[in-house]
């Protein structure tokens, strides 16, 4: 045996050992809705687990057992913390004492529709100051084919280590669903693509002790494309259904109803469901890292390119629907109260980012429209230098010109709001199975 298969298996064996033995010591940079999650299951599963984050505001709530993040109860939180399994700290030389470290950092867009890498960027040089032999690092933020080789690698190998037989490096996609019940990260499968094969065996190894099902690859590249398939997948189709959206609006077809018709097909179609527009941080946003870097090899990605023009015009869509609703009861959009329930990007969570809802206010207000709000998972909402407080849904509805359902929380009682609603717009199809002159469907 040469050399460096001799370090090769010495180094691999030695992380394993200690993975196996839950003695390993585990890192999580970012402690958002992905980091969170990750680093509670590592802990539950026995290892001491030490999330890092920039922020000391969710550093001292992690540390207090206090969660910020919808799918982790404090009661889940809180033992792991008192039990010394799980701790959070802004300090990253915390990375010197650890074995391995996942970094699921924000991967945003800018608004040339190219990927800002600069948070994968700031958090590598960081793990690089205190890198050290025998570590393993995933990337779990989405990102572009490439990344983890072209950006990441390089700024490890600097240390004169080399992957695969002094460390180990892969990507493994995120794939949580915020507000999902049935899907979280525990019973999510995790797929991994390592540079090298130790690298996929020790990374498949670590993810196998917490999480249900690990699906190897033969590559980062390969696990990178996997993430981008997947929403890229969704985005298309949401864009499809969205356009037959428009056309059955303009042929005065009932939209639900087709596609609840065609869904009794039992092979060949998958249901999905128009509405006012695309939002959180993965399907309006990572098929254009795709986009972009199909660019680069002189191919252009057509679909994506359609199907995010089609998503971007339905909070319009949506708008005229609310002024031709009002146009028919004879009366402007300018002076009238117009009353929002929801505003999050999708039902039963807090998160407002990308949501249709912000397009759909600001187009309302700058037409004259009167705006208020509600929305039991986000009781303050602040936009473009204007804040608004939720109210109670029935006595908002009860004032307003017209309600718009933008977002179907289930909170919501749906039968009351239209007892109350003198003229109500569904965007979601939420008033399913109820009728009334004053419902307009999208």
């Amino acid at each position: 045996m040469q050399a460096s298969e001799a370090r090769t298996a010495s180094t691999s064996d030695t992380l394993k050992q200690k993975i196996q033995a839950r003695t390993a010591r585990l890192g999580v940079v970012g402690l958002g809705y992905v980091g969170l999650p990750l680093a509670v299951e590592f802990a539950k599963a026995g290892f001491p687990v030490t999330g890092i984050d920039v922020s000391d505001g969710k550093v001292a709530k992690v540390n207090a057992g206090s969660s910020y993040v919808g799918d982790i109860a404090d009661r889940t939180l809180a033992p792991l913390v008192n039990e010394g399994r799980l701790r959070a700290t802004t300090d990253f030389s915390a990375i010197s004492e650890l074995d391995t470290i996942n970094i699921c950092v924000p991967t945003p867009l800018r608004k040339t529709k190219d990927p800002d890498m600069s948070y994968i960027v700031s958090a590598c040089q960081d793990i690089a100051q205190h890198f050290h032999p025998g570590m393993l690092v995933i990337l779990e933020s989405t990102t572009y084919p490439g990344t983890t080789e072209e950006v990441v690698l390089p700024m490890l190998e600097k240390s004169g280590l080399k992957v695969g037989t002094d460390f180990f490096l892969c990507f493994s996609p995120e794939r949580v669903d915020p507000g999902n019940p049935r899907y979280q990260t525990a019973n999510i499968p995790k797929v991994v693509g390592g540079i090298t094969p130790a690298c996929t065996e020790a990374a498949a190894l670590l993810y196998s002790q917490a999480i249900e099902t690990v699906i190897p690859v033969s590559g980062t590249r390969v696990a990178e494309m996997v993430k981008l398939l997947e929403n890229t997948f969704r985005m298309i189709n949401i864009g499809l259904v969205n356009e037959i959206a428009l056309m059955c609006d303009r042929m005065s077809i009932n939209v639900w109803e087709v596609i609840e018709a065609a869904a009794s097909k039992p092979f060949g179609f998958m249901p999905f469901y128009p509405g006012p527009g695309l939002g959180g941080h993965c399907i309006p946003i990572d098929p254009f890292y795709l986009s972009w870097k199909t660019k680069q090899a002189g191919i252009e990605a057509r679909f994506i390119e359609l199907a995010g023009h089609i998503n971007g015009q339905m909070p319009h869509f949506a708008v005229d629907k609310i002024q031709n609703a009002l146009n028919d009861h004879s009366k402007p959009v300018k002076g009238s109260r117009i009353h929002i329930l929801g505003v999050a990007y999708k039902k039963n969570i807090d998160d407002v980012r990308e949501s249709p809802a912000l397009d759909i206010i600001l187009m309302l207000q700058r037409r004259g429209a009167v705006i208020s709000y509600t929305d039991p998972h986000v009781p303050v909402l602040k936009l473009d230098g204007l804040q608004l407080c939720s109210q109670d849904a029935l006595e908002g509805v009860a004032g307003a010109d017209c309600a718009v359902i933008v977002t179907d929380h289930s909170a919501f009682d749906y039968p009351a709001i239209l007892e109350k609603a003198r003229l109500i717009v569904d965007t979601r199809n939420a008033l399913k199975g109820l009728d009334g002159s004053q419902i307009v469907r999208l």
